[in-house]
């Protein structure tokens, strides 16, 4: 599901040339915070009570973003394990992990 998803966005996102040099880990830092800039826009849409497709749009920024940085590192071998795989695994894993992970906040 995700891995379709993440080779299907990466795809467009090459043909579009957002991929139009190696991913060294210089650009690759660039992709993780471009990621984290659309959180702060996801977060931007609540504080000025925007309307809820906007807050929407900007989630699915997010994860499309996301999902394109998986699939160009494992393009590039950077990470191997299946993402859906990565997922249900690291979702089991905190089915049995404490109350707020054992931290305060």
């Amino acid at each position: 599901m995700f891995d379709d998803l993440a080779e299907e966005i990466h795809k467009n996102a090459v043909n579009k040339g957002f991929w139009d040099r190696p991913a060294d880990p210089i650009f690759l830092a660039k992709q993780m915070m471009m990621i984290v800039s659309e959180v702060s826009e996801a977060m931007e849409a609540v504080r000025k009570e925007m309307n809820p497709e906007q807050i929407s749009d900007e989630f699915a920024d997010i994860i499309i973003r996301t999902l394109d940085l998986y699939a160009g590192m494992a393009e590039a071998g950077y990470v191997t394990k299946s993402l859906d795989f990565a997922i249900k695994e690291k979702m089991e894993r905190n089915t049995h992990r404490p109350k707020k992970h054992g931290v305060r906040f």
